[in-house]
């Protein structure tokens, strides 16, 4: 008979070691994301869909599964077992909304008509499909020309992808399944590529909290891009290593050319990436070998990406290239959550508003500038430096942030600041004497200087135009159906006006000049009489703020004034 007895020392220390307490954190919270933007589809499952309903339930209770699991294993092994069930639950719920959110916005419609373009084998570029907007949820784009963008401002990869899925149905189905797909594919590749322990921030940030399955719903091509970053970004660092790229290097220039072939995004963060994979071969190699693995990297890049322009290029070259720079010029009115937000909310305009362009430009250079010189310490900010720059852009959506955030997750666990500690910086004499410290921050507030004058001259610009309304007509009590106001032009150039009213945060639809004279000389004053573009316009409550806009392209201004109390007194008196 044997005796139960204390744990001898080799018997404990045979016992597999627990997983680390942050490990179960993530595990538990990526479980918690799952939460997030879920009832909302069930609900709506519910009433038609009563089967992804059902799997959306069952979903429920893997997370709660998932949530007890985390908190009680014993083994890591264990742990990555219940990391792989919460990412199975991920899929699933995306999988879900999507098969009850499937019609997408206006980038799915883009992208879908253009498959159907390349499918019939016609022109995709500088066509414009007008009947493709304004219902719906297919929204505008105006532009400061008074007028709206109904052509294809993408590269051509989204489109080409989605063509052999037009048979999913109309609107933007066929595209919201590839941006989607895409998404999934590049979540579980992250997730893979990830170590163990980190892989539960994987699902959480691609699939988690309902933001980038929003974005793939709604048929995003950026989405098709950042999954094909994904693979290129995940141990950038060590591209190239011993002068060789292998199949893994090849592998990611792949991925990037085929990402900026997707969508423009991808042009903004490559120049970072190669920066510092250039300055940590040449710490390692030498300038030489540095400069030949940056150069076989982008050969490959480039190489990809004009194979799958190849078609466009030749078949239309001025309307392909014209197409694909569309975001950068089509002169789209103010937008977003950045410090453009001072003309648009806090002040009544700017007489300066291309200087926004500017300041954008000037900081991407900017900050690639800072970076190149301080790789060391910046290195692992290569995916999260070029979004800055949107801050300043006249189109600032949170969503060019959002979108990319895979990227910073991958680019902290993969490339830690040990894998730049020999990164080859440049050192000027002026930046590595006595005083090289103080030489090197005002090295880097020398190069951000420029963009921080451009971005201070756009928002403190004045707006050309005085607005002042001196009459409307009603057709009831709190619909406005024309609206007469007095401009007086305040600056030296002649400007040619184009209104619009708006209640919030986004743009509405111009209004029609019913009288008024096309251009508005220098120091002149002229009445405009403008009619609501449905016919009326719906006056909000009390205490929503009415402004009038009005925009010039050439120069770029805006001009806005508070009309609530005008256009209610006046409704009042009726």
């Amino acid at each position: 008979m044997v005796t139960p007895g204390r744990r001898t020392r080799s018997a404990v220390s045979a016992l597999p070691e627990p997983p680390a307490q942050w490990h179960r954190v993530l595990t538990l919270l990526s479980a918690v994301s799952l939460f997030i933007g879920t009832r909302s589809v069930w609900s709506t499952a519910a009433s038609h869909k009563v089967v992804v309903a059902a799997v959306i339930s069952v979903c429920y209770a893997s997370i709660l599964v998932c949530g007890v699991l985390a908190l009680v294993v014993r083994r890591a092994r264990s742990l990555a077992r219940v990391d792989l069930g919460v990412l199975v639950t991920a899929v699933v719920l995306v999988l879900c909304a999507w098969a009850v959110y499937h019609q997408g916005g206006d980038e799915a419609v883009l992208t879908t008509q253009a498959a159907r373009e390349i499918a019939a084998g016609r022109p995709v570029y500088g066509r414009p499909w007008p009947w493709l907007f304004g219902h719906g949820t297919v929204a505008l784009t105006p532009t400061v020309y008074g007028g709206y963008d109904f052509t294809y401002g993408y590269p051509p990869l989204a489109p080409l992808l989605t063509a052999p899925l037009l048979w999913l149905g109309h609107g933007g189905a066929p595209a919201t399944a590839t941006a989607t797909g895409a998404l999934l594919v590049g979540a579980v590749a992250l997730w893979r590529m990830l170590p163990a322990p980190w892989r539960p921030a994987a699902t959480m940030v691609c699939l988690g909290f309902s933001f980038l399955p929003m974005y793939g719903r709604q048929g995003y091509p950026a989405i098709l891009a950042l999954a094909l970053l994904l693979p290129a970004v995940v141990r950038w660092p060590r591209t190239g290593r011993g002068g060789v790229l292998g199949r893994a290097g090849v592998a990611r220039a792949v991925c990037l050319g085929a990402a900026c072939a997707a969508q423009q995004l991808s042009w903004f963060v490559v120049p970072f990436l190669l920066a510092g994979i250039y300055a940590v071969r040449r710490g390692e190699l030498g300038p030489r070998a540095a400069a030949g693995v940056v150069l076989r990297i982008a050969g490959v890049a480039v190489t990809v990406w004009l194979l799958i322009n190849a078609y466009f290029l030749a078949q239309q070259p001025a309307a392909w290239l014209k197409g694909i720079a569309l975001p950068l010029t089509q002169g789209a009115v103010l937008h977003g959550q950045g410090l453009i937000g001072v003309s648009l909310y806090l002040t009544d305009g700017s007489d300066r508003l291309d200087w926004y362009g500017h300041a954008s430009l000037l900081l991407a250079v900017g900050l690639l500038a800072v970076f190149v010189l301080f790789v060391r310490r910046l290195g692992p900010a290569a995916t999260v430096l070029p979004w800055c720059a949107f801050f300043l852009a006249t189109r600032s959506q949170d969503g060019y942030y959002l979108m990319m955030t895979p990227l910073w997750l991958a680019s902290a666990v993969t490339a830690p600041l040990p894998e730049f500690a020999g990164a080859w910086q440049p050192r000027p004499r002026v930046l590595a004497g006595p005083r090289r410290h103080r030489a090197r921050v005002a090295a880097a507030v020398l190069v951000l200087l420029p963009a921080l004058a451009s971005a201070t001259a756009a928002a403190t610009g004045t707006p050309p135009l005085r607005m002042r309304v001196t009459a409307a007509r009603h057709d009831r009590a709190t619909a406005v159906t024309l609206m007469t106001v007095r401009v007086t032009n305040t600056g030296d150039s002649a400007l040619s006006p184009h209104f619009t009213l708006t209640t919030g945060q986004g743009m509405d639809p111009y209004w029609i000049v019913a009288a008024g004279p096309r251009t508005l000389p220098a120091h002149g004053t002229a009445r405009y009489e403008l009619r609501p573009p449905k016919g009326t316009f719906r006056l909000p409550r009390p205490s929503v703020r009415i402004r009038l806009r009005a925009f010039t392209a050439d120069p770029q201004t805006l001009s806005s004034a508070d009309v609530g109390s005008a256009l209610r007194t006046s409704a009042e008196r009726r």
